[in-house]
């Protein structure tokens, strides 16, 4: 990857975290095959989806940008779009907990755009939901959370984001 440099921890951590996640997510579109979700989206978006953290300041995964690690998303969307990715571009900056409202954002003053950064279409949903199951720890990268462990971090980051991840696993558990 162009970003990262070759056999980089970074490179290692970017790749296997989203091989996890783009299976995960794939796994979730057959159980609404229905919905017809766009399955090689997912799969290019879940690859991609966290492309930004190289420019962030997060050295447990061999990253050592200026950015804090919270910029991730708007920074890879920004990458993204510059390559004329704008679909994929929207996963980066949406999929950050189970997204962000302007008032979350404002409310707890994160360095973010004043702008609702939520997961909007059913892609964007899935790959969103997918993500929350795997850490980037370099220790546990392919262990799979369970359902019950995301819902008890998510309830650390307040209701907002718990009543919103549990409406994707309504959708797709």
């Amino acid at each position: 990857m162009k970003h990262y440099g070759p056999g980089s921890e970074a490179l290692e951590v970017l790749l296997t975290h989203s091989r996890c996640v783009a299976e995960k997510a794939l796994t979730v579109a057959d159980r609404v095959a229905h919905l017809e979700p766009d399955r090689l989206f997912i799969k290019e978006a879940s690859m991609l989806h966290d492309i930004g953290m190289i420019h962030t300041w997060a050295p447990g995964i061999g990253c050592r940008g200026e950015y804090p690690y919270i910029l991730h998303g708007v920074i890879g969307a920004e990458m993204l779009q510059k390559e004329g990715l704008r679909r994929h571009a929207r996963v980066c900056e949406r999929h950050t907990g189970a997204g962000l409202s302007v008032m979350e954002i404002v409310e707890a003053d994160l360095p973010l755009p004043h702008r609702n950064l939520l997961p909007d279409t059913l892609e964007e949903k899935i790959i969103c939901f997918a993500d929350k199951f795997f850490s980037k720890n370099p220790t546990t990268l392919t262990h799979e959370k369970s359902i019950a462990k995301v819902r008890s971090l998510m309830a650390q980051y307040g209701d907002t984001q718990l009543v919103r991840f549990e409406a994707m696993a309504a959708l797709f558990e």
